[in-house]
């Protein structure tokens, strides 16, 4: 594990109610996850998603994954946990908008401690949105607490990756605002801990396109949007810019990953 110090939740909570979390959205759409549509798909399909389950999406954000698995894989009742009150709020309207309201709920709370009752859904959901938890040993106990026997895991993460070192490493998690990130091993023994059988576990290879995408974005198409949700600061958007392209470098060395899990309970 790698951690940053005097990174905290509050520190995410800004990201998403300001207007860093309005860039990520600008750059990487509604599903704010390496890959969008496709990754969810690909993460519903390993995981055996079936239609008419139950699942909770643990740091929903807006709750686009929420509406993703309601819309194409026929979900009867999704319930989202987020601790941003901005992003909860935005999804609520979203899903109004979207005639989802009656099947997709949300609730304030942090990931490590819903409040939900026990074995209350068939499938704990994530995507890219771990990284941001603190006390990841406390988000697994509490994604097995959620699921029914048989039921399964499934998530995406952005985790460390081979050769990562400690200067690399704050400097990204720094710009990122993660506390900390895990390997898909150190991932795996939690969940082995926890009961779970691991079914699915791979980097997915797609960090280092995607971050060439979103920088191709950013410079040839977006500029002008970015400056105007940072204020037309422009050596604030130079500045960021030197941070993703430092960024993409460690992922296309494959210093960091997406990593992907599937494990089921009992």
């Amino acid at each position: 594990m790698k951690k940053a110090e005097g990174i905290g939740l509050k520190n995410v909570q800004d990201v998403y109610a300001g207007p860093e979390g309005e860039l990520w959205e600008l750059i990487m759409g509604r599903q704010i996850h390496i890959g969008g549509w496709q990754s969810s798909k690909a993460l519903a399909d390993r995981a055996g998603i079936k239609p008419g389950s139950t699942g909770v999406d643990l740091c929903c954000c807006t709750g686009e994954g929420m509406r993703f698995l309601v819309r194409y894989c026929g979900e009867a009742k999704m319930i989202g946990v987020d601790a941003t009150l901005h992003v909860i709020k935005l999804g609520k309207a979203r899903c109004r908008y979207e005639g989802m309201a009656d099947k997709i709920s949300f609730m304030r709370a942090e990931a490590t401690a819903t409040g939900l009752d026990a074995e209350c859904c068939d499938f704990v959901w994530g995507q890219d949105a771990w990284c941001y938890v603190a006390d990841k040993p406390a988000l697994i106990a509490e994604a097995a607490r959620l699921v029914r026997p048989g039921g399964t895991i499934a998530f995406s993460d952005w985790m460390e990756g081979a050769g990562l070192g400690d200067a690399d490493a704050a400097r990204y998690l720094k710009f990122m605002k993660f506390p900390n990130i895990l390997s898909l091993d150190e991932y795996n023994e939690l969940l082995k801990g926890r009961g779970f059988k691991i079914v699915h576990a791979a980097d997915s290879g797609l960090f280092g396109r995607y971050a060439d995408l979103y920088i191709n974005m950013l410079n040839m198409q977006l500029t002008g949007d970015a400056l105007r949700i940072i204020g037309h600061d422009a050596e604030l958007l130079e500045a960021m810019g030197g941070e993703m392209d430092f960024m993409r470098r460690l992922a296309h060395s494959g210093r960091i990953i997406q990593g992907v899990i599937v494990a089921r309970k009992g």
